[in-house]
């Protein structure tokens, strides 16, 4: 595999020949199950919770399968008016929970806040790294969403490239920042609060919502009320509030269970501040222009014949209507 860069859109794409790695694993055989016969490389943990039993609460492996690989330095390489790398970077999963039966939807609030403190954990451990432009953490469930494993899990991927969007999103944040002085998704927030149509929940410091131009039909966003560019530090700071973070992506998540099982959720955060670009000028306020945040897109089959028209993005839900359905879903408290 190797990183080729888009001369139209100047996204970088993984390409090559990814070929099966031998014979599929039976269905009973979970390797990420504490006690499983796999030697997964185990590169961080989190301490078990007293009373739940485990060796751990939740732990970062080398991805059985990795994309990206340590070794090595960022040389890109000319081919005429093409560029192209090799896959230097680094791809964990992120596991969950030591119970398989666990999900994030159904895992109490102090067991998802294990997780994201491991999640910023190992984002904060791979910034020091100045190779490394950008930290991903993302999570694919279900059908149609590319979900590997069984066990409850994310993954991350650390790259020596911004990806696409974040990068749009990075551009939007100076260029209105230099307009208003004033971060974009704060605005955003306070708007949102004041109509009320688009809000989900609200829980503590933290904000569920559909977004005004959504992508797809129950997209969903949640960001914190308190500005901060980079999760890591508003997560490891003494006085984050995880456990409201963890209880409001489980009953999001939970209300966007009654609509679809399948999703993607990704988290966005500042890029590396060690591995700054001279051409890319969002470096000077980024602290104070970005705001970090998950977004959750829902597959829904149903609405499959395409989620976007003629290069548009296309969501059949408004989300005021969905903002509205997933208020009013049934969830466990």
């Amino acid at each position: 595999m190797e990183l080729r860069k888009d001369p139209l859109t100047r996204s970088w794409v993984l390409t090559g020949d990814d070929l099966p790695e031998g014979p599929s694993r039976p269905a009973t055989d979970c390797r990420l199950c504490p006690g499983a016969s796999d030697r997964l490389q185990q590169i961080s943990s989190r301490p078990p919770i007293a009373g739940l039993g485990g060796p751990w609460s939740a732990r970062a492996i080398v991805h059985p399968s990795a994309v990206y690989h340590i070794e090595g330095t960022p040389e890109r390489r000319g081919e005429g008016l093409y560029d192209r790398m090799p896959t230097l970077g680094a791809h964990e999963v992120l596991v969950e929970n030591p119970r398989h039966d666990r999900p994030l939807w159904k895992a109490d609030d102090g067991e998802i806040e294990q997780f994201l403190l491991l999640a910023a954990q190992r984002i904060q451990d791979l910034k020091g790294d100045a190779r490394f432009r950008y930290i991903s953490v993302f999570k694919n469930y279900g059908a149609g969403s590319g979900q590997e494993f069984e066990h409850p899990n994310s993954e991350l991927a650390a790259t020596t490239f911004i990806p696409r969007r974040v990068l749009y999103e990075l551009r939007a944040g100076l260029d209105y920042f230099k307009q208003k002085e004033r971060c974009v998704f704060c605005d955003i927030l306070a708007q949102e609060m004041r109509g009320g149509q688009r809000v989900i929940e609200i829980r503590g410091d933290y904000l569920a919502l559909c977004p005004y131009a959504t992508r797809v039909p129950y997209e969903t966003w949640i960001l914190p009320r308190t500005h901060d560019s980079a999760f890591e530090h508003a997560a490891l700071s003494p006085s984050a509030k995880l456990r409201e973070l963890g209880g409001l992506i489980r009953r999001t998540l939970q209300r966007l269970r009654t609509v679809t099982e399948p999703f993607h959720l990704v988290l966005h955060t500042s890029p590396n501040h060690l591995h700054q670009s001279a051409s890319l000028g969002y470096w000077k306020t980024l602290d104070q222009d970005y705001h970090w945040h998950v977004e959750i897109l829902p597959i829904l089959a149903a609405k499959a014949k395409s989620y976007t028209f003629k290069e548009v993005y296309y969501s059949p839900v408004s989300p005021e209507t969905a903002a509205k359905r997933l208020r009013e879903a049934q969830i466990e408290i």
